[in-house]
Parts: structure tokens; sequence; C-alpha cells
């Protein structure tokens, strides 16, 4: 058995789901039966596991935790050729911030919460207890591999991992444009209390943007309109007296981009909803 495949059993045992890479770190080509996705591939390709043909095709997407197919013979060359042992970040619950560079360490030092780090030939990967949508180049020499992505397997880490903050999500947001089209005159109704914030008490914000995240969530159709429709209603009430953060953005893109809306969309959603009602 070869030290890469003793290594996929047993962090496969361990509930990560594993692939090999070959040279260049990369993973292997697709059998012949799914040569340029001839088989039709995983559907919508969100999901980790085998493809039907049972080799370790469609890369990230053929990580699986199950031995029998990682000691299957259609893997068996692949094994024998294999650089490097990989996992699915999303198909283990995780999210990997990859920082390449010295200036990215030191921001991640800065700017985030401290978590199990593991060293990488240029830099670190900081591992957070959570999923969200993987991004590359978020900033200069980070890259978030999360779902649909895959990292290098080199070793356990140190320290103890933390859950997912919201700094580490709003890095896959993208800031909405500056260019917008001209507003739409629309009635808002005006504010209680005198003109003050009855907003900024936190259990009516948080409940709204859990509310709200929970429409987006439960949606089973017609998804588009219902991210729009909910992004409208937030806005309509919390947007002109400065109580959202970005981190309730965040937490709005989040629970979309969950259902299979796009970073982009989601954006264009959010611009579409300001412009609609003047902000």
């Amino acid at each position: 058995m070869s030290e890469h495949l003793h290594t996929a059993l047993r962090l496969a045992a361990d509930a990560l789901p594993v692939l090999p890479l070959r040279k260049g770190k990369v993973p292997f080509g697709n059998c012949p039966a799914c040569a340029k996705n001839a088989c039709g591939g995983r559907p919508n390709m969100k999901t980790p596991g085998p493809c039907t043909c049972p080799a370790p095709c469609h890369g990230w997407a053929a990580a699986t935790t199950d031995p029998h197919a990682i000691n299957a013979p259609t893997w068996a060359r692949a094994w024998s050729n294999a650089a490097a042992v990989a996992y699915h970040p999303g198909g283990a619950g995780l999210t990997v911030v990859d920082l390449d560079s010295a200036e990215a360490i030191a921001w991640a030092h800065a700017s985030l919460p401290a978590t199990r780090i593991v060293r990488t030939t240029r830099g670190e990967h900081w591992l957070y207890q959570g999923v969200m949508q993987s991004a590359n180049a978020v900033r200069p020499g980070v890259d978030v591999k999360s779902t649909m992505a895959y990292a290098r397997w080199l070793g356990p880490g140190t320290g103890t991992m933390t859950a997912l903050p919201a700094v580490v999500r709003a890095l896959a947001v993208k800031e909405p444009s500056t260019v917008r089209p001209a507003p739409q005159a629309i009635t808002v109704p005006a504010r209680a209390g005198n003109g003050e914030c009855r907003h900024r008490t936190p259990a009516y914000l948080d409940r709204g943007i859990a509310m709200a995240e929970q429409r987006i969530t439960e949606a089973s159709s017609a998804v588009h309109a219902t991210v729009y429709r909910t992004f409208l209603a937030v806005l309509s009430v919390h947007g002109r007296c400065g109580c959202l953060t970005e981190a309730h953005m965040a937490r709005l893109f989040t629970a979309a981009q969950a259902k299979g809306e796009s970073a982009r969309h989601c954006t264009d959603a959010w611009t579409n909803a300001l412009t609609r009602l003047g902000l």
C-alpha cells in the first residue's frame, strides 16, 4: 500500500472526503468514459463522492470517505502515481483560508480570529468550522476553499479550530457597483419614535435578519425572485437609518448562496433593491 493511499484511508476514516493529486497539485484527468464530461458529470457538481464510473473523476467531486471506492482497482493507478492527497473542505464541514504570502499571513493575524493553522510550502492554511462558497483572490495572496473546491492535505496543523466568522464569509461577497441607474421614486414609511432609530435595538434587528435568512432558506422555487424581494424588504425597513452592517449583509448573501445563488447575482439583487428604494 502506498503512503498516499494509507493517508487517504486514515483521513476517510475520520470523515474527511479525499482524492489523489498528480504532479502539479491538480486532480487526475477524467477516465475515457468521463472525458470531456461525456458521462454528464455529477448532478450540479455540488456534492462530493465518486462518479458513477467509480474512477476518481471530476476533480473535487471525486472526493469520498468510502474505503471501498478509495481501494477500488479503478483508483489504483491514480494512487500509484499520486504526488499528494487532497480533501474536500466543504464535504467535511470546513473552510480553508489559503494564505500564500507573508503579507497575507500578516493580514490574517491582524484581521481574523485565531484558529487551527497548517503550514504550507508558501504560507499557511487557516481552518474554520463551517461551510461557505469558495472564492479565489479575495485579497492579494488569499483564496477561500470550502464548497466545490479541494485543498492539499499537509497535516493536522496546530491550534484549536474555531467557528467560521462573518469576516471570512464576507470575503466572498463582492462590493456592490458604485455605478447605479437613476433611482426610482418610492414611498418609504417614516420612522417611528420622532426620528429615533428603533432598529438599533439589537433584538429587533437580529430578529429581522433571522426572518430574512429563513425566508430565503425555505424558498422551494423562484429563488432569484425570493432573494430580491427579501433584500428589498430588509432595506425598506433598515436601509435608511444606518443600522445594517457588512456582517448583516454577509449573512443574507450567505443564505442566498446556500440556495445556489452566485455572488454576482446577490450583488446585483442588492444593488437593484437599493436603486428601487432610491438609496
